[in-house]
This record gives structure tokens, sequence and C-alpha cells, in this order.
């Protein structure tokens, strides 16, 4: 019998915001909804969903795993082998279960372990966060242990979505999930990390006044206002991140020697090599989405117009990092998240401008007025570089937590802005930078 609204149900194990947000709109598209988190949440989520009558709360999972037809784990990546150990075996014969993970090595390592023979595995990834719209995202599928009907089946579970679907193994999924995300979570972690060393508020700071800036300032809070396993599961499971982002802190460090011993020339050949290597095609400033004028719009700085040169040692050692690891980025557009392409188009808009690039060098060089921002920023990628290497989600919560309450009584305010901005310009964002630069077509892949 064909799997439909009428005749199956859909169990989500894990009703943290991602959960919920399954949860709400396939109850919305009309699918019957089994869902549980902790035991210790249960009675708080029966409250919460008492009014909706497409979403039954269970205590646990196996009793949502026994009577669904296609299960979502929605946990932690750190968790997932623990909790597919626990309620695997209940999994109901002929289901088809699938994980929303952002590593999945570890996901379909715990599936193939612990599901029963008679049960296929058809695992997902929205790429994108909770608070983002699903139209015309992508959406990965991985067809690991399922037949084409079941396939068939969960494409028409989220055909409500109306997201993008993108079709790669576990392995080619985790690659390009850490070309797309782990360098530009780095980079944002590493900046408020900076300025929470400084006892900073950026958009106090004449610095941080209008363009880019205000990309910076938006996306490191909207990070910050998240949790901290979203970031925490992708850099430390995923071994092409733990690489990319080693490269990163290194790329940092060595671009901010050069600045610091004025090494004009090396430094300009340095960014002039990257630059080629990841910019291939000619576009010109006008054709750039993210103009100035803009961005400007989307500040949190109160009645302050004064700008100040900045170096833009984060943007440059992303490119630097890029070149040295051999990644094009544009490859992989069919497979990034919003915040990657944003943070892709404010480095294009530099990278592309000759005259901005130039004045940056030399900023750079000449400049010394920021040099202890540098200094602080250089400590942060490092210091994350090692919390991911060494494998620490205790050092990793606790680093990434002490910031978090220092820029929390900003994150209202700051999601709010953050949001405008990503709805303004995200969707031309999307359409200006999948042009390609060396190939296209790729795939797999936040905020």
């Amino acid at each position: 019998m064909e799997k439909t609204k009428d005749a199956a149900s859909i169990g989500i194990i894990g009703m943290g915001d991602m959960g919920r947000m399954y949860a709400q709109r396939l109850s919305q598209a009309g699918w019957r909804v089994n869902a549980c988190d902790k035991p210790s949440s249960y009675d708080t989520l029966k409250q919460e969903f008492a009014s909706e009558k497409n979403i039954s709360i269970l205590p646990n999972g196996h009793l949502v795993s026994r009577i669904s037809d296609y299960i979502v784990y929605s946990v932690e990546a750190e968790a997932i082998d623990k909790i597919v150990a626990e309620y695997g075996p209940s999994t109901k014969v002929g289901a088809v279960v699938g994980g929303q993970t952002s590593c999945k090595a570890p996901e379909l390592a715990a599936f193939d372990k612990y599901l029963p023979s008679d049960v296929e595995i058809l695992s997902c990834h929205s790429l994108h966060g909770p608070n983002v719209n699903p139209n015309g995202q992508p959406l990965v599928l991985i067809q690991h242990r399922a037949s084409d009907s079941s396939l068939r089946f969960v494409e028409n579970i989220f055909s409500s979505f109306q997201s993008k679907y993108v079709y790669l193994s576990g392995e080619m999924h985790d690659r390009i999930t850490a070309d797309t995300q782990a360098v530009t979570h780095a980079a944002f972690l590493s900046m408020g990390t900076a300025w929470q060393a400084n006892n900073q508020f950026p958009w106090e700071v004449p610095r941080y006044v209008g363009g880019i800036e205000n990309v910076k300032i938006n996306i490191t809070l909207r990070i910050y206002a998240n949790k901290w396993h979203v970031y925490a599961g992708l850099a430390i499971l995923n071994p092409a991140a733990k690489k990319q982002i080693r490269q990163y802190a290194q790329s940092v460090t060595e671009l901010y020697k050069l600045m610091l011993g004025g090494h004009r020339e090396e430094l300009k050949k340095r960014v002039l090599t990257a630059k080629a290597a990841v910019f291939k095609s000619g576009v010109s400033p006008q054709d750039l989405l993210l103009q100035d004028e803009v961005l400007d719009r989307f500040s949190l700085n109160k009645g302050r117009s004064e700008k100040m040169p900045n170096n833009h040692l984060s943007l440059l050692a992303i490119v630097d990092c890029w070149w040295k690891l051999g990644i094009v980025p544009y490859d992989h557009m069919i497979c990034s998240t919003p915040l990657f392409r944003l943070w892709l188009g404010v480095t294009e808009y530099l990278f592309r401008n000759e005259d901005l690039l130039d004045e940056v060098i030399d900023i750079a060089i000449d400049d010394n007025t920021f040099r202890s921002d540098d200094l602080e920023f250089t400590f942060a990628a490092r210091a994350w570089s090692e919390c991911v290497s060494f494998g620490d989600f205790a050092s990793y919560r606790d680093r990434f937590e002490k910031i978090q309450v220092y820029f929390a009584p900003r994150f209202p305010e700051a999601v709010r802005v953050g949001n405008e901005m990503m709805k303004t310009i995200l969707d031309k964002t999307t359409s200006s930078t999948t042009r390609p630069s060396s190939s296209s077509g790729g795939g797999g892949g936040d905020a």
C-alpha cells in the first residue's frame, strides 16, 4: 500500500528548535506527527502542543519508533550513537529512518549498527536554521539503505517545505558541509571571542560602523544566540572540518605576522594569489550585491556615521584558507547555507573591488590603530582550532556559552535586524553567488 498522509505517520525524536520546526511544518501540511524529547520534557511538551491536533507528544522514543513510518532523529550529533542504540531496536518493521545531524558519518554508523535489518535508512539535512523559511533552501537526502519507492515517500513528506532536494552520499555530504560551513563558523566565533576579550560591544566602536561591519556583527550575534551544539558537532565530528579550521587559524596567524612585520609586497602577493585561485571569473564591482548602501541599513549602531579603516583580516584569511585547501566555494553553491551565501557575498565584494582590496592591504601595513584587536582575533582563531582538534565538547561549550552570556542583552535586537538583513538580500545573494568560477554543480552542507 502506498504510504500517504492518511496511511502514514512521521516520528520525530528530539524536539529542539529544528525538531519543532519539522513537527509544526509537517503537521500543518496534514501529516500525523509523533514526537518526543527527553522524558523530563514530556509534560512541558504535552502542554505546549496540546492544541496541535496533528501532533502527538509521546513519553519516549520507543513509543515514537514502534508506530511511525518515517522517523527523524533530530538530536545533537554528539549524542546520536547513544540515542539510536536506545530507541533504534524499537523501530517499526518496514519503517524508514533518517537523521537531521550536520555530520553524517557518526549518524549513519549508528543506524547501520543499531537499526534492524528490516528497516530502511534515508537521512536528511535542511541546510538552514529553524527561523529561516525552507522555501528554496537546499534539503539534502541521503539514500543510504533505502528503495526508490521510499525515496519518493520521503520526497512527498518534505514537499510542503518547497526546498530544493540535493541527493548525496553521507561521505560527500560531510565533505561539502565542511567546505561551506566550518571556516565560516570559525571566523564568526573568533570575532565574538575577540570582542569579548577586548570588552567591546562592536556596534559602539567606530571601526565597526556600516557596510561589511554590519554583516560581521549581525551574523556573529545570530550564531551566539543559537545553541552551542549546532556548531560543535560539525566542527568536532567531521574530520574535514577539523582540517579546515586548523588551516583558517594558520592563515590568520601568517597574515597577521606579515602585517605586523610590515611585509607589504609579500602580503599583497599572497592576497592576490589567493584571489586568483578562488575568484576566477571577472565581475565588475557594480554587479556585486553587497554594496555598502544596502548593508548600511542593517546596523545596531545608534546615530553613528563615522567610519574607520579596517584591514578585514577575517576576510583575507578566509580566502587564503580556501586557496590553501584547494576549495572553490562556488562549486558547492547548490548545497550552501544562507549564512555561507551571505558571507561569500561579503568576501566577493571585498576581493572583486580592486581599489578596496588595495586599500585594505595598505591599512594592514600602515595603520597600527587596531593591532590589539587583530591580536585578539588571532588568539581566538587559534584557540577555537585547538579546542576542535582536541575533540573537547565540554571546552567548546564552556567557551561558547561564556561569550554568549556577554552578548545576550543584545540578542533580541540582533536577531530581528539579522532576520531583516537575511530576508532583504538573501534571494539576490543566492542568484548572484551561483556564478561558477571554475566549475558548477557539486553539492551538500546552518543559520
